[in-house]
C-alpha cells in the first residue's frame, strides 16, 4: 500500500456494518440507523472539505515557490478560501458532539430507566417474600 493509499483509507469514515458494542450500526432501536447514517454524512463532508483544503495549500505552496506576482496575489484568495473551510469543518464537528452527546444521554437515560424499574420489581420480590 502506498503511502497515498494508505492516507486516504486513514480518513475513511466507518462504515454502516461497522460494529458497536457487538451490535450493528444502522439497525436497532431509538433512531440508531438514522443517526449513524448522519453520523457517517458528517464525516464525508468533513473529509471532503479537508481533501479540499489539501489542494489549496499545496496550490498556495506551489504558487508561494513560483515567487510571480499574480501566483502570490492569487494565495490571498486560496487562505481566504482555506480558512473558511476551517470554519465549515469546525461547524461540523460541532455538530458531531451535538448529535454523539444526544445519543449518549440518551441511552444513559434508558439504562438509568431498566435500572429502576429492575430495582423496583426486586423490591417487590422481597416484599412478597417477606409475607
Amino acid at each position: 500500500m502506498d503511502d497515498d493509499e494508505a492516507s486516504t483509507n486513514r480518513h475513511q469514515p466507518p462504515t454502516a456494518a461497522a460494529t458497536t458494542n457487538g451490535h450493528a450500526r444502522g439497525g436497532g432501536d431509538d433512531g440508531d440507523g438514522e443517526f449513524w447514517s448522519s453520523f457517517t454524512e458528517n464525516l464525508r463532508k468533513v473529509q471532503s472539505v479537508l481533501d479540499r483544503n489539501s489542494e489549496l495549500i499545496q496550490q498556495a505552496n506551489e504558487n508561494h515557490h513560483s515567487k510571480i506576482r499574480d501566483n502570490l496575489v492569487k494565495n490571498v484568495a486560496l487562505i481566504q478560501e482555506i480558512n473558511g473551510n476551517i470554519s465549515k469543518v469546525v461547524s461540523l464537528y460541532s455538530d458531531l458532539n451535538v448529535n454523539l452527546s444526544s445519543v449518549i444521554n440518551q441511552r444513559n437515560g434508558e439504562i438509568k430507566e431498566k435500572s429502576n424499574n429492575r430495582k423496583g420489581d426486586d423490591e417487590q420480590d422481597s416484599i412478597h417474600q417477606l409475607q
